[in-house]
């Protein structure tokens, strides 16, 4: 009828209805299109656009799930009825305001899933002005946001790559995050890529460094990202114009392993960046002995690493310097490296020789490896039998006598610690003598067993010993006390029971001023380039088990502790360790009568560690004009020298000398033991 007759816009909008009511899928929407096509060609109509835009946005699935193609299909159709009937006075504001629902609902659904799903739909459509303009709209929003400020510089240098819009956004960008490295080595990159000069590239990388980065991976990076412009600077100029780029690229490797060594020492961002640098120095500056002093310099603090001694072979051999490489395998196979790298290095020795070597050589190399391999063997096998001893699984029945000897030897330790705790709190009341001093020296055994206190008496080296009359030793009499006074009703094992390291202190090194996290393999590592470390003691607080920053370490012999002794104040985990020899023979001047039963380090068991040196060398110099009071019982006759007799008993006072007796006195013994009478007492005091 349509084209027999013209239609009104009324009748196109009826048609359409019956047309749409009648589709079933959403291929038929198609068939539809072509009316309102046609309607809209023949009329000016508000009202015909407006069904058509809603027929679309409820009928056509690619608009209505919000897929790129969909949208862009509406936003076009939106834009020609804009064009056509926009400006109409009367109806064409519900144009406007239809397309204006359409992106605040695309705005809502898009929000739904993520902050960044406008942008990144935005982004997929291929329009750079309109993805600009969003980023724009979003940091006024969150200036703060580094996702966001790294997202819009990526989208900036891969697509619009406008110089001047991409520097002002990066220097925008750092001033709003500063801490952010990826934005600061962005930034670089993009004044390279725009070819920027010197000057304006050596300014921002300064300003980089200061700005306070939390992980010093970092700052690692901005020293990578300087060195790789500065080579490819150096890459594009002839030999006459690369010498000054060359001394700031050897001045930038400088700083950076000067500020990184505390940090990553030990790591493999640091033997990176030293190999990187030997590189360079190698290829870019043909100075083969700059790279081997890089390589110099690297061993002297990481030398334990495997790694750096295989990097410093690699780079000889690719410089085909053969007697070089076998230089450094002589060096290093006799160090001890972490893990199995002891036994790979010496077996890559004998690989070089096989493939680079002659018969002699490989021959002498044979013949300084063998006896290494074995040494590593044995070690291997001792520690395993360590290990399998600490750890072996026992036998199912012997789980409850176990747990009964363990119940025994703590209960034996606590009967130990409170006999020591004991006699050392008596001991404190005078010090240099014996510790029942203030009680009757002729206190005897209350019975046959033993249940009673002996007397004790200061030994000839002035330490606390325990004897009695019958000659016992010192378990015996340590029995007695806890069966007679501490506990009566149990049967405790003597004092030995529980013993400890004897240490000598021979070859031994003691180390200050230590981190509070190193641990044994760190300090082994520490120690890798001397070798020779044979037992790690670090010392922790008796109550609390904290580490106390010190230790001591054992050495194979005396040239490996001064070795060792040597690298007093190296920095270990960002702090200079103090190292000196440790000198056991201090420790054995003990203080008289201070409750030492077992001289040295090791061997105490009824004090702490150590006596107070001071003490004794004070005490020390007075024991020579005053004779030390001492107490010896023999048959029975008891006999006190010194001058502390005031606390004498009376039956044995006529047997000891008076106070203030001295070398030159004349006066007899007679004229001492005569009594005075009661009235020479009184004529004495009358005269006073």
């Amino acid at each position: 009828m349509s084209a027999l007759f013209p239609l009104n816009p009324t009748m196109w909008q009826e048609w359409t209805k019956d047309e749409a009511c009648l589709i079933t899928s959403s291929e038929s929407v198609s068939s539809i299109e072509p009316l309102y096509e046609r309607g809209v060609h023949e009329y000016l109509s508000v009202p015909l656009w407006s069904e058509y835009l809603n027929f679309i946005q409820e009928r056509d699935e690619s608009v209505s799930q919000c897929t790129p193609e969909g949208v862009e299909k509406m936003r076009a159709l939106f834009e020609r009825a804009l064009t056509a009937a926009g400006l109409h006075v009367v109806d064409g504001g519900k144009l406007w305001a239809a397309y204006r629902e359409f992106e605040q609902a695309l705005l809502i659904a898009m929000e739904e899933n993520s902050k960044d799903s406008y942008i990144n739909f935005e982004e997929s459509s291929g329009d750079p002005a309109r993805v600009q303009i969003l980023y724009e709209r979003a940091i006024t929003e969150f200036p703060v946001a580094n996702d966001l400020w790294l997202s819009y510089t990526q989208y900036l240098d891969s697509n619009l790559k406008v110089p001047s819009i991409i520097k002002s956004v990066y220097a925008i960008a750092v001033r709003n995050c500063p801490w952010v490295e990826a934005l600061w080595a962005k930034y670089m990159l993009a004044l390279e890529r725009f070819d920027a000069s010197e000057e304006e590239l050596s300014a921002v990388f300064e300003r980089s460094l200061h700005c306070g980065f939390p992980n010093p991976n970092e700052y690692l990076d901005l020293f990578l990202v300087r060195a790789d412009g500065l080579r490819r600077q150096i890459m594009k100029m002839d030999e006459i114009s690369k010498s000054s780029y060359l001394a700031q690229l050897r001045e930038t490797f400088q700083r950076a392993a000067e500020y990184l060594s505390s940090h990553l020492n030990y790591t493999d961002q640091f033997l990176h960046l030293h190999a990187y640098w030997a590189r360079l120095e190698y290829q870019l500056g043909g100075d083969l002995e700059a790279a081997r002093g890089v390589w110099e310099s690297l061993i002297k603090t990481c030398g334990g690493m495997l790694e750096v001694w295989q990097g410093y072979i690699n780079m000889e051999l690719s410089a085909g310097n053969i007697s070089e490489a076998r230089a450094i395998y002589k060096k290093c196979y006799s160090r001890r490296f972490k893990g199995s790298g002891s036994e790979e290095i010496c077996e890559s020795w004998l690989r070089f020789e096989r493939e680079y070597g002659s018969l002699d050589d490989l021959d002498r190399a044979i013949t300084k490896v063998t006896p290494r391999l074995k040494e590593l063997r044995l070690f291997q096998q001792q520690q395993e039998t360590k290990s399998h001893e600490i750890v072996g699984p026992s036998p199912i029945g012997q789980k409850d006598d176990i747990t009964k000897s363990v119940t025994k030897e703590k209960a034996t330790y606590q009967a130990s610690s409170k006999l020591s705790n004991s006699l050392q709190a008596s001991n404190k009341r005078k010090t240099g003598v014996g510790f029942n001093d203030r009680k009757d020296q002729f206190k005897r055994k209350k019975g046959a067993h033993g249940k009673g206190l002996s007397s004790v008496t200061p030994n000839k080296g002035g330490e606390l010993g325990l004897s009695n009359n019958d000659g016992k030793d010192r378990d015996t009499v340590s029995r007695e006390l806890v069966h007679g006074e501490a506990y009566q009703q149990t049967e405790v094992a003597n004092l030995n029971s529980v013993e400890q390291p004897v240490y000598t202190d021979q070859c031994t090194a003691f180390l200050s001023n230590l981190s509070f996290e190193v641990t044994d393999e760190q300090l082994r590592q520490f120690f890798s380039d001397t070798g020779g470390v044979m037992a790690i003691r670090l010392l922790r607080d008796r109550f609390s088990g904290k580490p106390r920053g010190l230790a001591y370490i054992d050495f194979q012999n005396e040239e490996k502790l001064s070795a060792a002794v040597e690298k007093n104040r190296q920095t270990l985990l960002g702090k200079k360790v103090s190292i000196a020899r440790s000198n056991p023979k201090q420790s054995k001047r003990e203080q008289p009568g201070r409750g030492r039963i077992a001289g040295g380090r090791g061997g105490r068991a009824l004090s702490g560690r150590g006596s107070d040196t001071r003490t004794d060398e004070r005490r020390g110099s007075s024991a020579q004009s005053a004779p030390t009071a001492v107490s010896n019982q023999q048959k029975g006759h008891v006999k006190l020298t010194g001058s502390n007799t005031f606390a004498m008993p009376r039956n044995v006072a006529r047997t000891a000398r008076p106070l203030g007796w001295g070398v030159k006195d004349n006066r007899s013994n007679d004229a001492e033991e005569t009594p005075k009478s009661n009235e020479e007492f009184r004529k004495f005091l009358l005269k006073s």
